[in-house]
């Protein structure tokens, strides 16, 4: 082996160090926000009391009981999986169409989701033979199942491709847009009022089995996106690169949208629209870590976790006495990724 080889491996040793070391700093900020929310809120609670009804050692009272275990960990443990899952879904779906602006919010699958809540709330219509308290979840699930599916024929039609799927999900939002308008247009002030709360996206109702769902379908889909990384990262070349790898490109994005639907819809149909998770998590992980999804998908849902636990605690304390809907937050600090993207983007065209 030549002096230049090992000095190539040596440094390439290094870069992959940084990056788990990266990863694991990524996995401890996301802690530290889970703990600050629980910690932090109008009935304050000091980090020791909370680390007492956690770890069950120790004296504590009944009412720090109630606040950790019903009210505040729910909460915690629901914005660290949603903003996983929305993440992981976004540099999947940035990947396998080839677009840095692509993710769940701006290809219709929250517009879709937040059509289906709209007819459960609005029209009262669901699936039959469900609980009253599960038909917005349901009917939000379905209809960003329903929407990814049509995103999975374009794109594995004659002609389909990046583009054409990108088309058919711009297509998508605006339709399902149009549709939930309309379904406004004959709802109750109550009815209405509802429906508005749940598409500015809120953790405020969170229940462990709207938890669980989320947990399963996420525990269901990350070994699969691992077990794909080399081939994503070989994507990020070129369609006609990763070909000439032997990738199967047109299976991988067939897949990759199917773990993308499971996780949006399940994020979505819990939390409600949450925008700008799935665009800003994968690019800060990008900047962090690189291309090579082996490391890009562990840091993105770790990423996401972060942004999703810090927008809760700001939700809770931007106004004092008010839970702000958390998609507002998000929104606020995806905004100005989304921007710089276009930007560049439209640098990069010129």
């Amino acid at each position: 082996m030549t002096a230049t080889s090992q000095t190539y491996i040596a440094a390439h040793r290094r870069r992959n160090q940084r990056r788990v070391a990266l990863v694991f700093g990524l996995g401890f900020l996301a802690l530290c926000g889970v703990l600050a929310d629980i910690v932090l809120g109008p009935s304050g609670l000091p980090l020791g009391e909370v680390l007492k009804v956690l770890t069950g050692t120790g004296e504590t009272t009944r009412g720090a009981e109630v606040i950790v275990w019903s009210v505040r960990l729910p909460v915690a443990v629901l914005a660290l999986l949603v903003g996983a899952a929305l993440s992981l879904a976004g540099t999947e779906m940035q990947t396998v169409l080839e677009n840095p602006l692509a993710e769940p919010f701006t290809l219709g699958v929250s517009s879709s989701a937040a059509l289906g809540a709209g007819i459960a709330i609005i029209l009262g219509w669901s699936l039959p033979m469900l609980p009253a308290t599960w038909a917005v979840t349901a009917n939000a699930f379905l209809f960003a199942l329903l929407s990814l599916m049509i995103l999975q024929v374009a794109a594995v039609s004659r002609s389909g491709g990046p583009t054409v799927v990108i088309l058919f999900g711009i297509a998508l939002n605006f339709t399902a847009g149009s549709l939930l308008a309309l379904v406004q247009f004959v709802a109750s002030a109550d009815a209405l009022q509802q429906l508005v709360f749940w598409t500015m996206g809120s953790l405020a109702g969170a229940r462990w089995e709207g938890i669980l769902l989320v947990a399963l379908t996420f525990a269901l889909v990350l070994p699969f996106s691992m077990r794909a990384s080399w081939k994503l990262t070989a994507l990020r070349f070129g369609a006609e690169q990763a070909q000439g790898f032997g990738v199967d490109v047109a299976t991988l994005r067939k897949w990759a949208l199917i773990r993308i639907s499971l996780l949006a819809a399940g994020a979505v149909s819990i939390a409600g629209v949450i925008g700008f998770v799935g665009l800003a998590g994968p690019h800060i992980a990008r900047i962090a870590v690189g291309e090579d999804h082996r490391f890009l998908l562990p840091a993105s849902v770790l990423t996401g976790a972060v942004m999703m636990s810090f927008a809760s605690i700001a939700s809770k304390m931007l106004v004092p006495g008010i839970l702000l809907p958390i998609g507002i937050v998000t929104s606020l600090v995806g905004l100005p990724v989304f921007f710089v993207l276009i930007l560049r983007r439209g640098r990069a065209i010129g």
